[in-house]
């Protein structure tokens, strides 16, 4: 596919994060980047960012930095999304200082193994982590010589009280970090992967992969300077820190969560017109928006609005937003467009959304590809694809089987430097230019690219079929008293050279209590393995779920949401 098939918007190159953070404060100096919600008893007051303050507040905070003596460092940040995040990591990257974004549900154990590993120098945290901060401190097995927290705490300095040092450094002449040139093709961003693997892998990634991501990006979605996006993406994720980095780019205004539980109070109370999340929360937020129809009893209304408003779509009259508007402002109003990334999302959902008039889109990448290679966008939406490849990305799929399903490989200037200090592992996924994903996959004959699982996850049977997990997991998880499913291949005792499809399925309280009040787990157990029976009419008998097993417990994931198998498999085969 040519290059100019994928092009839909203008879009500037940049080099690095420092020319495209200086271009955006110049282009939208006085817009509001941030909106930051101080909240002291019950009053509640708004404090907005400028483009222009932005700057200021990088350069300040970087200015202090490098008067600790961290230029050319390390230093690793961990907290919720907040400004004093984004300044951290911004001050980092436009300094040359290598940014470690580390997860802040990490346990004690794994964070103290983190900074290890990535030989931080400093660390800048939250302070609601500040007894695990004091413990590593008090240890002293890390290279930490600076400890920064972003809120003012006895004890340690703070984000607020260094920005203004800087401050006071630069009225003094000192330009040491203002003037700082950056090389785009080294690290400077040491990222440690979610993977659902008990050692996490440290991707190393560059300042050109991740602009290079930016502008290709920009170049397909339908991002504007008038959009007020909500950022729920969590920073230590390559998708949350780079989706950032291309709102600021874009002169995107942004604001921040309270928490899952106020999503709907927050799309309302900022108007927000634009959504990024995992499929997860974009899916809660519709089945809440399905429910409530329900409740309503308009369920057939919604369903006859929707097809009169497809036809009319089709005669280029599109009425959507007003037929659907109740529900669009049960969502503030003014959401018009999410995209949806990090896994693979049910249609039926992505189809809803589009059906009312709010875009949605959805994309596919990794860790390693900072992270976009592939996304749908305002003129490429096919429902149960991840769209085309991004307009600086070539993917290939190898190693086909007799239905076209293969490997992805992709090669383009967002690909990774490698793993740190895990050689052996890092030339077993780039080889020549092409990163290995270990996802499996396909296109259309149009282009599209449509997942089907990943490589490591597939169940091969004895007669060679091979059953792809995630691919009936979507189905089972759309029955009602489903929360959550695992499938997976539970080893035959009868043959050990074979396994037979199973599933667990963690249930759903909330439906259980409106609808099934009163039943057993042995009577939840039969009503549900009653519906997989007729969901297994639906697909070939060597896909047939065999075996099921019924918890009230969440499965355990990742801080992304992504099921831990390994550790799911080891807890059923330990309880057989």
């Amino acid at each position: 596919m040519k290059k100019a098939k994928n092009m839909i918007f203008e879009a500037k190159e940049f080099n690095n994060i420092k020319e495209i953070i200086y271009n955006s404060a110049k282009k939208f100096s006085n817009q509001i980047a941030f909106v930051i919600k101080h909240q002291e008893n019950k009053k509640v007051t708004y404090e907005n960012i400028t483009y222009k303050k932005l700057l200021k507040d990088i350069n300040s905070f970087g200015t202090a930095l490098y008067s600790k003596g961290l230029n050319k460092k390390r230093v690793a940040i961990i907290g919720k999304n907040r400004y004093e995040w984004v300044i951290s990591h911004l001050a980092n990257l436009l300094g040359g200082i290598v940014s470690v974004p580390l997860d802040k549900d990490l346990q004690y154990d794994e964070l103290e193994n983190s900074i290890i590993r990535s030989k931080a120098d400093c660390i800048i945290f939250d302070e609601k982590l500040t007894d695990k901060i004091e413990k590593i401190k008090e240890e002293d097995n890390t290279n930490l010589t600076n400890y920064i927290c972003m809120s003012k705490m006895e004890g340690f300095e703070s984000v607020e009280e260094l920005i203004k040092q800087g401050e006071d450094l630069i009225e003094k002449g000192n330009t040491e970090y203002i003037d700082a040139k950056i090389d785009e093709n080294v690290m400077n961003i040491l990222l440690f992967t979610s993977g659902t693997t008990s050692k996490s892998k440290a991707v190393m990634l560059s300042q050109k992969n991740i602009a290079s991501n930016i502008y290709a990006m920009q170049c397909v979605e339908d991002i504007r300077n008038t959009d007020t996006n909500i950022a729920f993406l969590p920073f230590h994720h390559i998708f949350g820190s780079t989706c950032i980095i291309m709102m600021l780019a874009c002169g995107v205004k942004t604001v921040f969560p309270d928490g899952l539980r106020y999503i709907k109070q927050n799309l309302k109370e900022y108007k927000v017109t634009l959504f990024v999340g995992v499929p997860v929360l974009v899916e809660a937020i519709y089945k809440a928006i399905m429910k409530e129809i329900e409740k309503q009893g308009k369920t057939k209304m919604i369903k006859m609005a929707t097809i009169i408003s497809n036809i009319l779509l089709k005669l280029h009259i599109d009425i959507r937003r007003k037929i659907f508007k109740q529900i669009i402002d049960a969502l503030g109003g003014e959401l018009r467009f999410i995209i949806s990334g990090g896994a693979p999302a049910d249609p039926k959902i992505s189809k809803g959304f589009n059906d009312m008039g709010i875009k949605t889109a959805q994309g596919y990448g990794l860790s390693e590809t900072s992270p976009v290679i592939a996304a749908e966008n305002c003129k490429s939406i096919r429902n149960g694809t991840v769209g085309i490849p991004m307009v600086n990305d070539i993917i290939e799929i190898v190693n086909k089987d007799e239905n076209g399903i293969g490997e992805i490989r992709v090669k383009g200037p967002n690909v990774m430097l490698g793993y740190y200090e895990m050689p052996e592992l890092t030339n077993e996924v780039l080889k020549e230019g092409w990163f290995y994903t270990g996802d499996l996959g396909y296109f259309d004959k149009d282009g599209y690219l449509y997942i089907t699982g990943r490589n490591k996850n597939m169940i091969v049977l004895r007669n060679g079929k091979k059953v792809f997990p995630e691919e009936l997991e979507l189905l089972v998880n759309r029955l009602e008293l489903v929360e959550e499913s695992m499938v997976f291949g539970m080893p035959n005792k009868e043959d050990k050279d074979d396994v037979k499809v199973s599933v667990k399925i963690s249930y759903n309280k909330e439906i259980v209590k409106e609808k099934y009040k009163g039943k057993s787990e042995e009577e939840l157990y039969q009503i549900i393995w009653e519906q997989i029976k007729e969901l297994n009419k639906t697909f070939p008998r060597y896909k047939h779920i065999q075996n099921m097993i019924l918890t009230s417990e969440e499965l355990i994931k990742t801080t992304t949401k992504k099921i831990k198998r390994q550790e799911e498999m080891k807890k059923i085969l330990k309880s057989e």
